[in-house]
């Protein structure tokens, strides 16, 4: 049995909009992957084509042996016959229903009904709630009920399309670490559409960026977040720093970099270009004030603070150092080196933390 998800499809709109997918996901090896870009580029789309809610114009969606949809053979089964669990944007709960009711509400097999749903109720912690309806409890509750009556039926492959999106900001914070622990524990396959690139980074194992219609690149969560193929696609998953330089010099795997009138040290390019985009995440600029003593770190570069950004529990430190660099700290670290606009400081980086991505000379 092939284990795997293949999904090759084209999928036209009136308005001129063309989603083109082709995507691998093995139902083994990452079992959460996460379908991450801007609001547009097509994620809703290859959920609901998977799901069976909407069908393709051409091409084929197979999960392990079974064909799902082939324009070709004219197949296009039902999302009852894909036998998939579909946790939606909003949750879509019945609100004339219980809880238990809720959770019970596709299992066809009466006699048993009442142990699943008592299963549910018990691995989603909804204990003492299956009588109330979906106005009566939380947020977070609610949230539980809808993924809880999306497994009760112990489908082949979960679906979930901006799981935390409906709460709010301090909620959807405390539920990515259980709603993480609660996927790892099912032992199915799950894709999930987010555009937030924390959520993504707190759910998945993979990650597949999509812009405009199509998957520009799919891999490791790590991978993707902090190897880029492009510049493009590095502003896109959030790296701060993404700017051009020239490598001067190179030795012993590492290159010398000029970007403005600044010199990095960075490790090589894989594909040898002298002209390349400089990308560097905030989180991995250091801050310090005064002497920088015996660090290790290679990458000294003395900055003036140009702004100063509170972002939840970070700081954002916008720098001039002979080009404009972002680094993300915490609130204590802001606090404690006392930073204020016009401040001659230090920003500090590990040359592997460097990531350069080649290019024309034009580009």
């Amino acid at each position: 049995m092939r284990d795997e998800l293949v999904a090759q499809f084209d999928k036209r709109y009136l308005s001129g909009a063309e989603v083109v997918i082709d995507f691998h996901q093995s139902c083994t090896e990452t079992p959460v992957t996460a379908l991450f870009g801007p609001s547009g580029c097509g994620k809703t789309t290859l959920l609901r084509c998977l799901a069976g809610l909407i069908h393709p114009d051409r091409g084929q969606i197979r999960f392990r042996d079974q064909t799902w949809y082939s324009h070709e053979l004219n197949i296009a089964l039902t999302p009852q016959q894909r036998d998939i669990g579909f946790l939606f944007q909003d949750y879509a709960l019945f609100p004339h229903l219980s809880v238990a009711d809720n959770i019970g509400f596709g299992l066809r097999d009466r006699t048993v009904r009442p142990a699943q749903v008592a299963e549910m109720l018990r691995l989603f912690d909804l204990g003492g709630l299956e009588h109330r309806h979906p106005k009566e409890i939380s947020g977070g509750q609610q949230q539980r009920v809808a993924l809880a009556r999306a497994l009760a039926r112990r489908p082949q492959l979960l679906l979930l399309d901006e799981p935390l999106s409906a709460l709010d900001a301090l909620l959807r914070e405390q539920m990515r670490g259980e709603l993480r622990r609660m996927l790892a524990e099912l032992g199915m396959p799950v894709i999930l559409v987010t555009h937030d690139r924390v959520e993504a980074i707190a759910l998945a194992d993979q990650v597949a960026v999509m812009d405009a219609g199509r998957i520009e690149q799919i891999g490791s969560v790590h991978d993707v977040f902090t190897r880029p193929k492009n510049a493009a696609l590095a502003r896109l998953v959030g790296v701060e720093t993404v700017v051009r330089g020239e490598i001067l010099e190179s030795h012993d795997g590492l290159v010398i970099v000029a970007v403005g009138t600044a010199r990095l040290l960075a490790v090589a390019p894989l594909q040898p270009s002298p002209f390349v985009h400089v990308c560097i995440k905030g989180e991995d600029v250091a801050l310090q004030k005064g002497d920088v003593g015996s660090s290790s770190v290679r990458n000294h570069l003395t900055a003036i603070v140009r702004a100063i950004t509170p972002e939840g529990p970070l700081v954002r430190v916008n720098l001039d150092c002979g080009f404009e660099l972002t680094s993300l700290i915490t609130r204590p670290a802001c606090e404690e080196l006392q930073l204020k606009t016009g401040d001659r400081i230090t920003a500090m980086l590990k040359a592997p933390a460097i990531h350069l991505i080649p290019r024309t000379h034009h580009s």
